[in-house]
């Protein structure tokens, strides 16, 4: 499953949010990468387990990302993740 969002926080996929991001992608067991799309197009891309893989994106407020996400019922992970991409206080 696949799916792209807008990073809402002021701070991008920074710090806190960061944080919550791999933090959830950690304790779900399933394989997800997140990567910066500039013009339509993927730049980079970064295991979502490690907080300095996702860190290095160096993902800004109001970018959108693209979140891909492997293993059985994806769907609950995916709604979990656009909430913190979409959470403006981050």
């Amino acid at each position: 499953m696949e799916f792209d969002a807008v990073v809402i926080s002021p701070v991008g996929l920074h710090a806190r949010p960061a944080a919550l991001f791999v933090k959830k992608v950690a304790t779900s067991g399933l394989k997800v990468t997140v990567s910066p799309v500039v013009d339509g197009q993927v730049t980079a891309t970064a295991d979502a387990k490690s907080i300095l893989s996702v860190l290095s994106l160096g993902i800004k407020s109001g970018q959108t990302v693209r979140v891909v996400i492997e293993g059985d019922n994806p769907e609950a992970l995916a709604l979990e993740l656009q909430e913190i991409l979409a959470d403006p206080q981050g």
